[in-house]
């Protein structure tokens, strides 16, 4: 059983940077760590994804702006979101998977969410 907890969410103005972390227990080894939003009356969406070797994947979106990384030792995925906008405003979640994928139904764990909000 794998339990995700997210943190690191805020009230940030446009231009600003975040770093979020995803602190999962249990044996997250092998699997793909996702990270995805969902912001009020919308789906929720993929923004980025690492690997086990630590290829990473982005949304058109965020790349070149955010960057998803994993320490290991601690069992943690961060998210660092610069250049912060507000349409960057949403409910961030960090998610595990058993096979490579963009969609939320490739993913079998789900954290609690945490609200990231980007004033203008």
């Amino acid at each position: 059983q794998v339990q995700l907890v997210e943190s690191g969410g805020g009230l940030v103005q446009a231009g600003g940077s975040l770093r979020l972390s995803c602190a999962a227990s249990g044996r997250t080894f092998n699997y793909f760590m996702g990270w995805f939003r969902q912001a009020p009356g919308k789906e929720r969406t993929f923004i980025a994804l690492i690997d086990w070797a630590g290829n990473t994947y982005y949304a058109d979106s965020v790349q070149g702006r955010f960057t998803i990384s994993r320490d290991r030792t601690k069992n943690t995925v961060y998210l660092q979101m610069n250049s912060l906008k507000p349409e960057d405003t949403a409910v961030y979640y960090c998610a595990a998977a058993k096979f490579l994928g963009r969609e939320p139904d490739v993913y079998d764990y789900w954290g609690q969410g945490t609200q990231v909000t980007v004033s203008s």
